[in-house]
């Protein structure tokens, strides 16, 4: 069973070492006393934040891209290189090209994770400014 110091707790949690040690005290987080110093089981922890154990935080994006006055050719051009780069990057990324060839719109549907996210809308940004 894995635990931390109050220090480690504070730190943990962006707090100050006297909150902690006030939580402790009041009973509002369990821990046990070795020597002079508490010690915070990580599932005390976990169930005292509300946060399951080994949870990771993760932030996703949904972006839409619409550009204006693309002939079909260069949005070809656009979806080829923004595929082209994708190769190799995670499977939580999923872009999506819907182009209207009446009005010249193209659409780029792009969702996952923050940097590579980042990644493709530099990519596209890049193309059109092309």
């Amino acid at each position: 069973m894995e635990h931390y110091t109050v220090e480690q707790v504070a730190s943990l949690l962006g707090l100050h070492v006297k909150t902690v040690r006030n939580y402790v005290r009041d009973g509002r987080l369990p821990a046990v006393r070795i020597g002079k110093q508490y010690r915070i089981a990580k599932e005390d922890l976990a169930a005292f934040t509300g946060t399951p154990l080994g949870a990771t935080r993760r932030a996703e994006a949904s972006s839409i891209v619409q550009i204006d006055g693309i002939a079909r050719g260069d949005m070809d051009r656009v979806s080829t290189m923004v595929l082209g780069s994708l190769a190799g990057r995670p499977h939580g990324l999923h872009v999506e090209f819907v182009y209207d060839e009446e009005r010249e719109h193209l659409k780029v549907i792009v969702l996952g994770g923050l940097e590579d996210s980042a990644q493709v809308l530099r990519i596209v940004d890049a193309l059109v400014r092309e």
